[in-house]
């Protein structure tokens, strides 16, 4: 269960005031830094706290269990699918979704320009890059970003806003975010989309456009 005594409201302002100073340290406005609040397997009574201090921009893992959680909720919310994103949910996730930000190969680039095609929407796509190069985790390799990015653009005509990361746990994650910034600047991609609850604040210092923070905002989940 969660600790009911955990204020989420006061949580948020506290990491707001942490990307401020990690920005301002930085030379960068504050103002470019947006915070993604992860709800993924979040009871909704932290959520709706988070939601009534005036977050708007969530992210979530599974497109049912988003589903689930924002359906009657869905007005005034930005919401973006942080977590892998299988081809036979790809049409539910282009309906539901603002932003997808795990676009990781080709197979999955075609089907989203059909659903996209299909219903008409303006899609905001990241690519997610597997910047340690782990065989478990999701995202395209570093040495394959470039072409995959120009593929998605040229030959599916998608529009990639930007990258997405998610480095080693056991590892610093400063050199990760050099790489994935220095992915973004080759492609012409103005938007990272890097660093968690344990790292954001050095994910800003390199360039963050958006973090994505879950228990530093909601508290440690059970289990």
């Amino acid at each position: 269960m969660p600790d009911a005594s955990f204020d989420s409201a006061a949580a948020r302002a506290d990491v707001l005031a942490r990307i401020a100073r990690a920005a301002q340290a930085a030379g960068r406005e504050p103002a470019d830094v947006t915070l993604v609040a992860v709800s993924k397997q979040q009871p909704w009574e932290p959520v709706a706290q988070t939601l009534a201090a005036g977050q708007t921009i969530f992210g979530e893992n599974r497109v049912q269990e988003a589903q689930a959680r924002w359906a009657d909720h869905r007005e005034g919310v930005e919401l973006r699918l942080i977590g892998p994103l299988q081809t036979n949910k790809a049409k539910d996730a282009v309906a539901f979704f603002d932003v997808i930000e795990t676009l990781d190969r080709e197979r999955l680039a075609k089907v989203l320009a059909e659903e996209i095609q299909a219903q008409g929407k303006a899609m905001r796509l990241y690519v997610q890059v597997n910047t340690g190069e782990e065989p478990q985790k999701a995202g395209v390799l570093p040495a394959e970003a470039d072409a995959f990015i120009a593929q998605c653009q040229e030959t599916y005509g998608l529009e990639i806003e930007g990258l997405m990361c998610i480095p080693p746990a056991d590892e610093p994650p400063g050199p990760h975010f050099a790489l994935l910034a220095k992915i973004a600047a080759r492609n012409g991609l103005a938007r990272l989309s890097m660093g968690m609850s344990g790292d954001f604040e050095t994910a800003v210092r390199f360039g963050a456009t958006s973090v994505r923070v879950g228990s530093a905002l909601f508290g440690a989940r059970a289990g």
